[in-house]
């Protein structure tokens, strides 16, 4: 969005901040994203000569000003107090709540922290009108639009801006073009790599925080995964483990130890070197991380492991039962390479 409209996004902003009597905006963007900030930095440019944002908005008295800030690239800052952290130039680590940003927030000030895609629909809401906007979707709660993101076993993985409360199926079948061979749909990741694992019995869950809420996984950004029969779900939870215990910023010690105890043994069970009392490791790890960490990141990356166990657990055992016959599993205790934090 912020590569083909910066504008729109802009335009928002400027709203939000005439609403709640706010001066001064920041865009935060992860680092990574390098063609995004020259464009948005054009368009701060542009804006501001034309006299769109700065000091006395078109002889209105109104000032506004925005400015860009480029992360280091964490994906722990995409939580709203860890991006605070890293704006005000500190380490991106979670802080600790109450009090909240909104009494408290950059700079100890009162702030609010929105995403790029409900600030980029303000504009539409005040042309059209706030009926306008609920009439779509699923009232009362999900409304509108939603741009979801359908990546994996798919004719056409891209970016699909569909109406809340549409299904998986129609969201899989009619927009993405459908699964890419004669494979069988296995699994879904429905809001993000921190989301639980839908399977092919989920097809007919409506897409609106609600419906997936109450199926047992969330929303979350948006990122719609989808995977194919053949698909080994114990590698697919091992790849996400990884990618948090990466993440992970290590303030809290149940997250910080835990992805790398997590890890550890689920690289285990994929080298066919586990043993079945492994499963009630790993099951007793995430009840260790749930809901003992100071943001959500901890209850995000235990999410796949569960999940994964829940609905294919037989895989885990599959594997573990193959080291068993060859005696693998009676081997001193395998030491793997762990991957290197920032």
């Amino acid at each position: 969005m912020i590569d083909r409209d910066p504008h729109q996004m802009l335009e928002g902003m400027a709203i939000a901040c005439y609403a709640i009597g706010a001066e001064t905006a920041y865009i935060y963007i992860r680092g990574e994203f390098a063609l995004g900030a020259r464009i948005v930095e054009q368009a701060l440019g542009e804006a501001r000569a034309k006299g769109y944002i700065g000091r006395n908005i078109l002889g209105t008295g109104v000032n506004i000003e925005m400015w860009l800030h480029r992360g280091a690239g964490a994906y722990i800052c995409g939580e709203e107090t860890a991006l605070l952290e890293s704006l005000e130039g500190k380490r991106g680590l979670p802080r600790v709540k109450p009090p909240f940003p909104a009494t408290h927030g950059l700079y100890n000030k009162p702030t609010v922290v929105n995403n790029v895609e409900t600030l980029a629909n303000l504009p539409h809401i005040i042309n059209r009108g706030a009926e306008w906007f609920a009439s779509i979707g699923s009232p009362p709660k999900s409304t509108g639009t939603r741009i979801f993101c359908v990546s994996g076993h798919i004719k056409r993985p891209g970016n699909y801006e569909v109406p809340m409360g549409i299904t998986f199926r129609e969201l899989i079948d009619e927009h993405a073009g459908g699964m890419r061979s004669d494979k069988k749909l296995k699994a879904i990741i429905p809001g993000g790599a921190s989301a639980a694992f839908f399977t092919d019995r989920h097809l007919d869950v409506k897409l609106d925080f609600e419906s997936v809420a109450q199926a047992g996984s969330m929303l979350g950004s948006g990122g719609v995964t989808v995977m194919e029969e053949g698909t080994s779900m114990v590698w697919a939870a091992l790849r996400l483990m990884e990618f948090f215990y990466h993440e992970s910023c290590g303030k809290c010690t149940p997250c910080r130890e835990g992805t790398s105890w997590l890890v550890q043994t689920m690289r285990r069970i994929v080298a066919k070197r586990g043993r079945m009392e492994d499963l009630e490791t790993l099951t007793d790890l995430c009840q260790n991380i749930a809901g003992r960490t100071v943001c959500a990141f901890g209850d995000a990356a235990i999410a796949p492991v569960l999940s994964t166990l829940q609905h294919w657990r037989d895989e885990y055992e599959e594997l573990i039962r193959e080291a068993e016959a060859a005696g693998l599993a009676d081997l001193p205790e395998l030491i793997l390479p762990m991957a290197v934090r920032h």
